[in-house]
């Protein structure tokens, strides 16, 4: 992300951001990053927050669907993780120009990688 976003990838952060935008679902997500990278099945998410499975499986498929939780399968269970990949390119854009206009400050990294996960 060198260079100014172009209008697509804006979209696409908006959508993130729309994604993650009701209270259950970033639950959701910080319970999944709490976990990383081991993750959780959805009966522990279930579980843990009180959401109904029916309920928590919208949530998880709107948040796999823009690339925010990942989904893998080990025999019968799925697993979820949160996709910190895709969580630290959404905080960058958001921050990637921090302070640019005014020059009261130098930018920071918002996330820095920790070796092992985030």
């Amino acid at each position: 992300m060198g260079r100014k976003p172009n209008s697509r990838q804006v979209a696409k952060y908006a959508r993130m951001l729309s994604a993650l935008g009701t209270e259950s679902r970033l639950k959701v997500v910080r319970l999944l990053l709490s976990a990383h990278p081991h993750g959780l099945v959805a009966s522990e998410i279930a579980s843990e927050l009180r959401i109904p499975n029916s309920t928590l499986s919208h949530y998880l498929d709107k948040l796999k669907n823009h690339n925010l939780v990942k989904v893998r399968r080990a025999g019968t269970y799925l697993w979820y993780t949160a996709n910190d990949d895709a969580l630290r390119e959404l905080l960058t854009f958001l921050y990637k120009e921090c302070c640019t206009r005014s020059s009261a400050s130098r930018s920071k990294p918002v996330v820095s990688p920790i070796a092992g996960g985030v």
